[in-house]
């Protein structure tokens, strides 16, 4: 270290150095028996005496003889003036370093500090273009950060989905558009399939012929049905092969693919970064019991709250969390001294409790696959004069998935009461068979749609490869069904809201019954609201290649659920008395949404290279599976650019790239081995340097 001309002359303070905490815990660990040379070396150099305390011993000395603040001073003052002296000297040293550098550095870091300070102001402009901005501060200063997370994760559901929208219009839809009607002199290409029995491409949508009633539109527009089924929503709408903008062909089946990957590559990476940056948040709560305590008391208030309610909120917040950590080593204490006799008992009991857990979850199961599979069957059977009839059957998979989406959380809510586990995992145990219950229950409907889609019992079906008779556009089909799901889903939002929690609210303020006081308002439970959003995002992940411009509605939906959401929460909810760390729930609500994308890679893999797509309708239909298209595209290509792509796709480059991926992967852990060690000597020498401050602050007391 450089110091200060005025330092550089003066005698370093050995004796009084030597009483510093920090010096005396390295003297001990350097003398200590068994400590190697190496481990000696690197605790000398890191816990010895830091350069900021031998600056602070400076200051000290200045100060006693009185060159800092002559006249009686009082103490806190003068350790103000100390530690200010710290700025000016590292202010100093910096304008002295940059003399003695060369021109070009010089330059150089001008250049990186006017950058670095646009770059600032244009995020600072750009701020003030987010969307629901003010929205959220009012919410946040009302309600702390806890429930402003989930509006800022429903900002970004909103953003991610209104890109994907874009994605699949301007690739898939606008291209179809525009070559149909022949604008911009563009024409375009339907080939017929190959090799194909003339029963599989017969398609003839269920569009609506002679006198119409007005509830017919109104069950077209809630199923997906009649003038909807044959508009751009759907997969059946896309019939091109090839469109001609002038001299340039454009490939529709390759850009529906390849749009369909973009959307789920894009969805994948920005989750991962917004992860990444919540795991960073997580690491730095992740601390022992003590410093979790002191964080608690000492920085646990939210200093957004301007609310008097949420502040007394917050306060029981954080009195909640303290007996919950209380609670917790209780429970530590008890599982400790439990004897082999309870064990069993408590052992026996969980095995119990998750045997009815798994009960619940197959009759869960059940019932959609038995609803479905009864929907598929009769709702073409149901004369369109009986509406409600007519409706209730297609929308039969839907109103069952919501209703086990509402009960078995109920139940298991019930259940983990009697398991005895800590209440933090109580939390996280409830909110991950619920989260299991939510995204089963999609897999479960499309698996249902694919029995009976590949269901064939005859040689004209076999020759097609899915029950054509059923499922002549099985695409629009899936399609259809994932449209309903998230116009059920919004529907359900906005019924209770309207005639649950609204009643609920009149009831509480002008009824002075006991038992409606004592139920109290609707609390506004931030994750189960959430899991509640990202059920509805995984059913657009997987719909959107079924339906294009699924995004779309679900842009719509989400942007109204937002004022539906924030309008409850001021007016008819409050918020939970548990909440939850913000930190550590942004990370869990992240991988959640995380686990439902994966979920989604799932059922799109299988109708992408497995199910044999439709023979009448969608632009795959000259393949056998929609992934035939890449392979038919790559032959088109040069005789070398097809060698090397081939090679690629080989075994002879796939070991060699698992090798070194692994190879990378393991540099990146002994990496991350290295930057903890690195964070352990650094928390442990910021608690060597609060020490010697302490220490110093007393001999400046008893310099009075």
């Amino acid at each position: 270290e450089v110091f200060p001309p005025e330092e550089a002359g003066a005698a370093a303070p050995v004796g009084f150095l030597q009483q510093l905490p920090s010096y005396q815990t390295a003297l001990r660990r350097r003398n200590a028996p068994g400590a190697g040379t190496q481990g000696r070396r690197n605790r000398w150099g890191q816990l010895v005496c830091t350069t900021q305390t031998v600056r602070t011993v400076l200051s000290l000395q200045r100060l006693q003889a009185g060159s800092v603040a002559p006249g009686p001073v009082a103490c806190c003052e003068k350790v103000f003036l100390v530690f200010s002296n710290y700025i000016l000297i590292l202010r100093d040293l910096q304008q002295a370093d940059t003399k003695y550098l060369s021109g070009w550095k010089q330059w150089k870091r001008a250049s990186n500090k006017s950058l670095k300070k646009v770059l600032n102001e244009v995020k600072e402009l750009s701020s003030y273009l987010e969307l629901w901005r003010h929205d959220i501060h009012s919410i946040e200063g009302k309600f702390g950060t806890g429930i402003q997370s989930y509006f800022s994760f429903l900002r970004f559901l909103v953003l991610l989905n209104f890109i994907m929208f874009i994605l699949m219009f301007s690739f898939v839809t606008f291209p179809s558009i525009i070559s149909k009607y022949g604008i911009f002199n563009s024409t375009f290409a339907k080939i017929p399939p190959q090799n194909t029995e003339p029963h599989c491409t017969v398609y003839t949508p269920s569009g609506n012929k002679g006198l119409i009633y007005f509830y017919t539109y109104l069950k077209d527009l809630l199923s997906g049905t009649g003038l909807l089924e044959v508009t751009s929503l759907f997969y059946g709408y896309y019939t091109i092969h090839t469109a001609w903008f002038g001299i340039l062909s454009y490939n529709l089946p390759l850009a529906y693919l390849l749009a369909t990957f973009a959307y789920l590559a894009l969805s994948f990476i920005w989750i991962i970064k917004r992860s990444v940056e919540g795991f960073k948040q997580n690491l730095v709560h992740d601390e022992d019991q003590f410093q979790s305590y002191c964080n608690k008391v000492f920085a646990g208030w939210d200093f957004c709250i301007t609310d008097p309610n949420a502040a007394r909120l917050k306060h029981r917040s954080l009195q909640y969390e303290l007996q919950t950590d209380l609670e917790e080593e209780r429970l530590k204490q008890k599982i400790a001294d439990r004897t082999v006799k309870e064990k069993l008992r408590i052992y026996s009991l969980r095995i119990f409790i998750n045997i009815i857990v798994i009960a619940v979850l197959s009759g869960c199961f059940y019932s959609i696959y038995t609803a479905t599979v009864f929907s598929q069957e009769n709702s073409s059977d149901i004369s369109n004069v009986n509406f409600q009839a007519n409706l209730l059957v297609q929308y039969l998979p839907s109103i069952v998935i919501t209703l086990a989406n509402f009960i078995a959380p109920q139940i298991f809510s019930f259940l983990i009461r009697f398991e005895d586990y800590s209440p933090a995992f109580e939390i996280r145990l409830t909110l991950m068979r619920c989260v299991f219950v939510r995204l089963a229950n999609i897999g479960v409907l499309l698996f249902s749609l694919w029995s009976q889609i590949s269901y064939c019992s005859t040689d004209e079906c076999k020759a097609c490869g899915y029950n054509y008779k059923l499922y002549p556009c099985w695409e629009t089909e899936v399609g259809q069904e994932m449209y309903k799901l998230t116009i059920f889903d919004f529907m359900i939002i906005l019924a209770v809201t309207l005639f649950v929690d609204f009643p609920r609210k009149l009831l509480v303020t002008h009824c002075s019954c006991k038992l409606v006081q004592w139920y109290g308002l609707q609390e506004f439970r931030i994750s189960d609201n959430v899991l509640e959003i990202i059920y509805g995002q995984t059913i657009c992940w997987i719909g959107t290649f079924f339906s294009p411009l699924l995004p779309a509605i679900a842009t719509i939906k989400y942007f109204i659920i937002f004022y539906i959401k924030k309008i409850s929460l001021i007016h008819t909810c409050k918020p939970a008395a548990r909440p939850v760390r913000v930190s550590s729930s942004n990370f869990f609500f992240l991988l959640v949404l995380l686990i439902g994308l994966v979920l989604a890679f799932v059922p799109l893999g299988i109708s992408i290279a497995h199910i044999p797509s439709s023979k009448a309708c969608g632009p795959f239909k000259s393949f056998n599976t929609s992934w035939e298209v890449v392979p038919d595209t790559i032959l088109g290509f040069p005789t070398g650019l097809q060698q090397v792509l081939h090679g690629i796709a080989s075994e002879a480059f796939a070991v060699p790239f698992f090798v070194v991926i692994c190879l990378v992967m393991f540099y990146f852990m002994a990496l991350a081995g290295a930057h903890k060690r690195v964070v352990e000597q650094l928390r442990e020498q910021l608690v060597l340097e609060s020490r010697d401050k302490l220490f110093l602050i007393r001999k400046i007391t008893e310099a009075q």
